[in-house]
């Protein structure tokens, strides 16, 4: 087992490397795991480097602590309403930086699998919707509750719409009310539910199946899929013909296709 640290995310954010799978996890259980300014950072940059780095295969986000994710940190927000325009140039940095580390989760060829032990509500809700993959403890609940201190969750609205079917969105939106993880895996939210403690290990197991495919394929269908997601149906197809037909033609499809006929593991180039 290949492990090492990141000394520059030992504090917020921890980064361990288990044979080709990234675990990054958010390391402040006080503040809840808030995503303060400095933890969005810290993502930002572990994702960014993630991404460029072949090695990796899979990347599992967790937390120490109760609590997966509170979401934003509120207090680190208000501290800013005496800022000469009210906060407002400081919230709109903090929303964009936020909401782009997000996107950097869905541009990285690995698939991200949230690993859930317990509350992720408004922008840690929607980190874990976010994540290609999310498994969760029986203990874990999301919500997002900003409707009921007057800042409805507008950004989180963002990821899980692309979750869950429209009308349950918008209840957990408008009312704010948990849901239990078994009601997270029904409306598509989470993966997998397993008992409490359980999370972590099938969490890698499911990241170790991810990473023995072919990293090439992977990040040709993570790419494709979010893609294909926001075409019209006739557009989507015709995509994904044309992604299919490049596909083929990589030396990771003809071996794997040759491999299958021939009855025997395949040998991935990865390129």
């Amino acid at each position: 087992m290949n492990v090492h640290a990141r000394p520059d995310s030992a504090t917020i954010l921890l980064r361990e490397d288990r044979d080709g799978i990234a675990l990054l996890t958010l390391n402040n259980p006080a503040a809840r795991n808030a995503l303060s300014e400095e933890l969005i950072a810290a993502l930002s940059a572990a994702f960014d480097a993630i991404g460029r780095e072949a090695a990796i295969r899979a990347v599992i986000v967790a937390a120490n602590g109760p609590a997966f994710s509170a979401g934003h940190d509120l207090k680190q927000l208000t501290a800013r309403r005496s800022d000469p325009d009210g906060g407002k140039a400081y919230f709109r940095q903090i929303m964009t930086s936020c909401s782009a580390m997000m996107q950097t989760i869905i541009a990285i060829p690995q698939p991200v699998i949230a690993c859930v032990s317990g509350v992720a509500t408004a922008a840690g809700c929607q980190l874990v919707a976010t994540c290609d993959l999310a498994i969760a403890s029986t203990e874990a609940r999301f919500a997002t509750p900003g409707v009921d201190i007057g800042l409805f969750c507008s950004t989180p609205m963002v990821a899980l719409t692309r979750n869950i079917p429209r009308k349950n969105a918008m209840h957990m939106l408008l009312t704010g009310e948990p849901v239990s993880a078994e009601e997270a895996a029904r409306l598509g939210l989470v993966n997998r539910v397993v008992p409490k403690g359980a999370e972590l290990d099938a969490s890698f197991a499911l990241a170790r199946t991810v990473a023995s495919k072919s990293r090439a394929t992977v990040k040709i269908g993570k790419q494709a899929f979010y893609r294909q997601a926001e075409l019209s149906l006739a557009d989507a197809y015709a995509y994904a013909s044309e992604v299919m037909t490049e596909n083929m033609m990589t030396h990771d499809a003809n071996e794997g296709i040759c491999a299958f006929i021939e009855k025997r593991d395949a040998a991935w180039e990865d390129r």
